[in-house]
């Protein structure tokens, strides 16, 4: 059954127009006071969410964001920061980006969050979809084969990294360490300084393609999965997909266990309601990764259209009463919430994680804060779900 939940924040500052009448994304530019205001946001939203009960604040890695849409760079950094002001919640790395790292300094980043706030941070890794911050990092992006060569053998590092007291590897893109000669002697062999202090660590990767390559390679390293929310995509190819992987080495899962599943929701007294309120903030999404891939079935001639003002009926743009049909979205009252995530629960038996988003792009502070209040009241309640600590989470992780 569910019994943590979740929210996700990408790192949206607050606009001042929303939706497709709004500026264009390419004509955004914010100035560094207006951009930085996404710490306060996000420090807001994990203080009440620490007292309302919450589980974890998940959130995401990305860089020169002028346009204000994903404005945290750091995501190790401000989980230690956030940490010293609550008290229970855990924070989830909704992932860092390996093709932007040096695979070491992200597992000793790692480390030393995972010491310093005695194991409220999670693990996540992913491979990255905007080319601006990927190959401007040192990454392989447009190189589709490359990006998924490079994060395999990085994580295959990390995990050596975490797990072994002295490690090696030699591979097509990282010899380490290299054969130098340091002290009077050669080096063979390095020691992660510090390691994480539960093994093994906990790690959390999106679902995007669901192809048996990636799914495969999750089970190999016992990765659990994002679907929704995260990956920006929801259907049921993934969850089935990821079971059946379990099941090709050996491993039986229940349909839904080691996922987390996401839903973006807004709640109002009423479905129309509900569905007129977050109208903006869902044309800002798609205004945002339409264009990046993450609306399925948008044409290259609808693309166009969403950089445009207006005109989205005559460009057949899907609309927020088309996602909230499709499942990716509820809105509507608390009761209804109840029953769509109840159904969730009967669908998927092994499901335990559910992100509930209120925080879609484009969502005024005021506006989420509203939010996570109103879920917290009346719809967690009816899960009865019962927060674990971070030591417990730790001694469950570390059982595994």
């Amino acid at each position: 059954m569910i019994r943590t939940f979740s929210t996700l924040f990408a790192g949206h500052v607050d606009f001042e127009d929303m939706g497709q009448y709004a500026t264009p994304v390419n004509e955004r530019r914010y100035s560094n006071d207006h951009l930085v205001t996404v710490f306060d946001k996000t420090q807001a939203m994990a203080q009440l969410m620490d007292e309302l009960g919450f589980d974890i604040l998940w959130y995401a890695e990305h860089h020169f964001q002028r346009e204000g849409y994903e404005c945290l760079p750091n995501l190790l950094m401000l989980s230690v920061h956030l940490a010293h002001l609550t008290k229970r919640l855990r924070f989830g790395c909704g992932f860092n980006i390996t093709p932007m790292w040096h695979p070491l300094r992200l597992a000793e980043d790692y480390a030393v969050a995972d010491y310093l706030t005695n194991g409220r941070v999670i693990f996540g890794v992913g491979r990255g979809y905007h080319t601006r911050e990927v190959e401007t990092l040192g990454g392989p992006l447009l190189d589709a084969e490359a990006n998924r060569e490079i994060f395999e053998e990085q994580v295959e590092i990390l995990f050596k990294a975490f797990n072994e007291e002295s490690f090696s590897h030699q591979g097509k893109y990282y010899t380490i360490p290299p054969r130098v000669p340091y002290r009077g002697y050669e080096l063979r062999e390095l020691t992660l300084v510090p390691r994480p202090l539960r093994r093994p660590v906990e790690c959390w990767q999106p679902i995007v393609s669901a192809t048996p390559r990636g799914l495969d390679f999750m089970i190999k390293h016992r990765i659990r999965g994002i679907v929704g929310g995260g990956s920006a995509l929801m259907s049921e190819a993934p969850i089935y997909g990821y079971r059946e992987a379990a099941e090709r080495a050996g491993i039986d899962l229940k349909l839904g266990e080691d996922l987390c599943i996401g839903v973006s929701f807004h709640l109002a007294d009423t479905r129309e309601k509900a569905i007129h309120e977050a109208t903006p903030f869902y044309e800002e999404y798609v205004k945002m990764f339409g264009p990046l891939g993450f609306v399925r079935g948008l044409t290259p001639e609808q693309i166009v259209a969403i950089g445009r003002r207006g005109g989205w009926d005559e460009a057949r743009i899907p609309t927020l009463e088309d996602a909230v049909k499709a499942g990716s979205w509820y809105c509507g009252p608390p009761e209804g919430f109840i029953e769509y995530l109840t159904s969730m629960e009967e669908k998927y038996p092994g499901l335990e994680y559910v992100n509930a988003a209120s925080s879609s792009v484009g969502a005024p502070k005021k506006v989420i804060l509203e939010q996570l209040v109103w879920f917290a009241k009346e719809v967690r309640p009816a899960f009865k779900a019962t927060p674990t600590t971070p030591l417990e989470v730790g001694a469950s992780t570390a059982s595994r």
